[in-house]
């Protein structure tokens, strides 16, 4: 079985390189810790795969979370603390998995990369 991480973020923020950098990672690593350990052993095992897919808005955003839970796939959403180029509690993206890269593809293999 393969696994995967993928990081949905916003397109209509239009976040400079490093600040879209930052979400990225915010997303990756909350969603890692809230993922069964004997999964991310297995995807760390297999090289740490991961994406960043883009999404047109925070109601697309939501949808893709409710459907992820359903899923049973793990996530979480960053809220940005708007120090920069955000108000503060933005929703800028959401880190889903590691969880079986299939789940994911049925999720998420419509979305753009960014």
């Amino acid at each position: 079985m393969t696994f995967k991480q993928v990081i949905a973020v916003r397109a209509d923020l239009k976040l400079g390189k490093g600040k879209l950098a930052v979400q990225v990672a915010h997303a990756s690593l909350c969603a890692y810790r809230n993922t069964d350990s004997k999964i991310r052993l297995a995807w760390e095992s297999g090289g740490e795969k991961k994406v960043v897919v883009k999404v047109s808005g925070q109601e697309e955003l939501a949808e893709l979370q409710r459907k992820a839970k359903s899923l049973g796939i793990p996530c979480a959403l960053i809220r940005d603390a708007g120090l920069t180029e955000v108000e503060p509690g933005t929703v800028t993206a959401l880190g889903m998995g590691p969880a079986e890269e299939s789940k994911l593809d049925q999720l998420t293999g419509r979305l753009k990369l960014v």
